[in-house]
């Protein structure tokens, strides 16, 4: 296990060897995911990108969906519109 200190300015400095295992470079971005009184730090890389995509897929295709809402709500205006005009 290795260990690092936070210094006064609130930085904190990555072991090189888990920079290089882990492709952190200079301008990477790190979320920081508070879990259980555990705090975990996960470098967003192409690598971590590619591992999580498609991980939230569904049999419902979103633009699917959202064309059909937009076709009920062009409907819903289009009746709404016909009412005023019947006046």
């Amino acid at each position: 296990m290795e260990t690092a200190y936070v210094t006064s300015k609130g930085q904190l400095v990555v072991p090189a060897r888990l920079r290089r295992k882990y492709g952190i470079k200079p301008g990477t971005r790190i979320c920081f995911v508070e879990r259980n009184h555990e705090i975990i730090f996960q470098p967003v890389t192409k690598e971590y990108i590619r591992s999580v995509c498609g991980m939230l897929k569904s049999d419902t295709s979103m633009t699917k969906a959202l064309l059909e809402e937009r076709a009920r709500d062009k409907e819903r205006e289009e009746a709404k519109f016909e009412k005023f005009r019947a006046r």
